[in-house]
């Protein structure tokens, strides 16, 4: 279990947050304001208190990015043996929405993220914030400190790379095969979320015009996978 499980990062003081984020990070950040961002879910941007004026939304885009680069040239490393294409399947299975949902509750900041009371907290909002996390880390303290972190910090205590082999990722292409063998009529209804400052996508996948699954993701991509994914979880 984490060592950060149950903390209530907003409920720190500011001298608490500088050190809870170094222990989990490795050095001291700079730019404080960043952290709160990553930390901020849409629900509660905007309101009074200034910490709170814009969410986490715009650093998981740029932590998306800059994520995939890490990953990708980590296995690139440690891997001199596989192809292109083993290597863009570890990397795709170790940055998918499932993978780092679970990554970030393992790491306790599930219980950082502040939402609004009412909010669905869904697996899927601890996996941005985790990728948000990586954003604000790229903008205060540059790439290295990022690759730093994912690469000494994140994989070591929290990736055990041969269980992330075995990991299936691609939930999308799995319910498609399976659909095709089964001769299911299926179609994955996509709407676009436009708040104010960013544009969010839900995924509705329906077999026979009845749900089966539903997702929510920053793509139109990710939102599909994560339908995909639910309606695996149901069939559990």
């Amino acid at each position: 279990m984490s060592l950060f499980r149950g903390i209530k990062y907003f409920l720190l003081s500011d001298n608490s947050k500088h050190k809870i984020l170094k222990s989990i990070l490795g050095f001291r950040p700079l730019n404080i304001e960043l952290y709160e961002q990553a930390f901020t879910h849409a629900s509660v941007a905007g309101q009074e208190d200034e910490a709170m004026e814009e969410s986490n939304e715009r650093l998981e885009f740029l932590g998306d990015a800059v994520l995939g680069a890490i990953v990708a040239e980590y296995f690139f490393v440690k891997f001199p043996n596989k192809n292109e294409g083993e290597l863009t399947k570890l990397r795709s299975k170790m940055v998918s929405r499932s993978f780092l949902n679970q990554l970030a509750i393992d790491m306790g900041l599930d219980s950082f993220l502040e939402t609004s009371a009412d909010t669905r907290r869904s697996k899927s909002i601890f996996g941005d914030a985790f990728e948000a996390l990586i954003g604000a880390i790229y903008l205060d303290r540059g790439y290295q400190s990022c690759k730093k972190f994912v690469t000494e910090k994140v994989i070591p205590d929290y990736v055990e790379l041969s269980k992330l082999i075995k990991t299936e990722s691609d939930f999308k292409s799995r319910f498609i095969e399976l659909a095709q063998k089964e001769r299911y009529k299926f179609e994955f209804k996509n709407v676009m979320l436009q708040h104010q400052d960013h544009i969010r996508y839900r995924s509705i996948l329906l077999i026979d015009g009845v749900e089966v699954g539903e997702g929510e993701g920053s793509s139109k991509k990710k939102a599909e996978q994560m339908a995909a994914q639910t309606y695996f979880e149901k069939r559990k």
